[in-house]
């Protein structure tokens, strides 16, 4: 075993460089517990469990497809995802010099849009509960050069390292339903928004014809757990996709939740019949 100061010093820096790939500060812990919850239950798709179970489930969700994320939300959206998320972009508002929360933001599509559109003098952090799908999402955008965004492992929850008022849009593209107390999320996006600063909110929600919504169920709960096993070779966390789509609030009650937690000026626009919508909304 060597002595020398100098090895062991640049030995553990080294050691430090692999484990700050990104930021992972304190807020990845789980708010839900057996003493703070008890025996409280919540929906994981259509299971019933303790609430201090579901941050788990979820990560193990994710955890299994991050490879796998964006390949396959090309192929069970026809790619059409990228059209919802331009358009979610198009009601951002975002300008020059502001700062950027992408919550949930995975692997960093809307966050690669607002690193060019907020420029050298702005910022956008990228944060996601889940370790592996930060992961990449960082060398996504590492290898696309944007050079003005951080890395930010980080409960919806609390957004424990995020300081009151710091930001001046904040989005989370289909992260909201996974999120285990959703009213708690909401607050804390008011919390960490600047005032004037707006929220968008996009998410799979409630077709509003009832033909297409029969024929999209019968596509979510046969089509894509077969997708999953045959390209993520995860037929479950696909079936649990298609369910949690089922067990998210409708638009009219995402749009309650948001004003009960503050927001002011709320609306939202329905894409593709409804299969999808963006949820906006401002701080005073």
């Amino acid at each position: 075993m060597s002595n020398n100061p100098t090895n062991n010093s640049a030995a553990a820096q080294e050691q430090t460089a692999k484990q700050t790939l990104f930021n992972q500060r304190d807020d990845i812990n789980n708010p839900h517990t057996l003493d703070t919850d008890g025996n409280e239950q919540t929906h994981f798709g259509y299971k019933t469990v303790n609430k201090a179970e579901k941050q788990a489930r979820v990560a193990d969700v994710f955890t299994s497809v991050a490879k796998k994320y964006d390949i396959m939300n090309d192929l069970m959206s026809f790619g059409i995802h990228r059209l919802w998320k331009r358009y979610a972009i198009s009601l951002s508002g975002v300008r020059a010099g502001q700062h950027v929360l992408d919550i949930a933001g995975g692997t960093g599509d809307l966050a690669k849009v607002f690193s060019r559109e907020v420029g050298r003098n702005g910022k956008v952090v990228l944060s996601d509960i889940n370790a592996a799908m930060l992961e990449v999402g960082r060398e996504r955008l590492i290898n696309a050069g944007c050079n003005n965004v951080d890395f930010v492992l980080a409960n919806a929850e609390t957004l424990a390292p995020f300081d009151d008022d710091s930001f001046d849009l904040l989005t989370i593209s289909f992260g909201l339903r996974n999120v285990t107390d959703k009213d708690a999320a909401l607050k804390s996006m008011y919390r960490v928004l600047k005032p004037g600063g707006r929220l968008l909110i996009l998410e799979f929600s409630k077709p509003v014809f009832e033909p297409l919504s029969k024929a999209y169920d019968l596509y979510s709960f046969t089509a894509l757990p077969i997708m999953g096993k045959l390209i993520a070779n995860d037929a479950e966390s696909y079936q649990y996709l298609a369910e949690s789509i089922r067990m998210h609030p409708d638009q009219q009650t995402l749009k309650q939740m948001m004003q009960q937690a503050g927001f002011e000026n709320c609306d939202y626009h329905n894409l593709t019949a409804g299969i999808v919508a963006v949820h906006r909304g401002f701080k005073a």
